[in-house]
């Protein structure tokens, strides 16, 4: 496989990954919920979806693959460590700082384009 190749299958996934974010976060929209950030990112790393719920933070994973399982075994406690450090640094310029409700959700996408929100997938750490 040529670089070529490689560079276009990388696009082709940033692509597919953004479709994706933005199909969550449309779900997320529908049931009343604001979209506060995309792709936010700070010195720990990056959060996919930041997710106002009232005064609390809905702070949101998404995943692809070509089916849920694949996609939910994509999540390793290693990321979910760096999705903890970066709630903590984005918690910072919230008012109530730390103690800020938060959730962790992981939003599962497969390869037809369906959904599959799982609330509260991973405790705080």
């Amino acid at each position: 496989m040529g670089t070529g190749e490689k560079h276009h299958r990388g696009k082709a996934a940033f692509h597919a990954g953004l479709a994706a974010e933005n199909r969550i976060a449309q779900d997320y929209e529908r049931r009343g919920f604001a979209v506060a950030r995309h792709r936010w990112r700070g010195k720990s790393g990056e959060i996919d979806l930041v997710i106002r719920d009232g005064s609390g933070l809905i702070f949101v994973e998404v995943k692809q693959s070509r089916d849920f399982t694949h996609a939910a075994e994509s999540l390793g406690a290693r990321q979910m460590q760096r999705i903890y450090n970066s709630a903590e640094e984005y918690l910072a310029h919230e008012p109530n700082g730390s103690l800020t409700n938060v959730r962790f959700d992981v939003a599962l996408v497969d390869g037809t384009g369906a959904t599959h929100i799982i609330e509260n997938a991973f405790g705080h750490g």
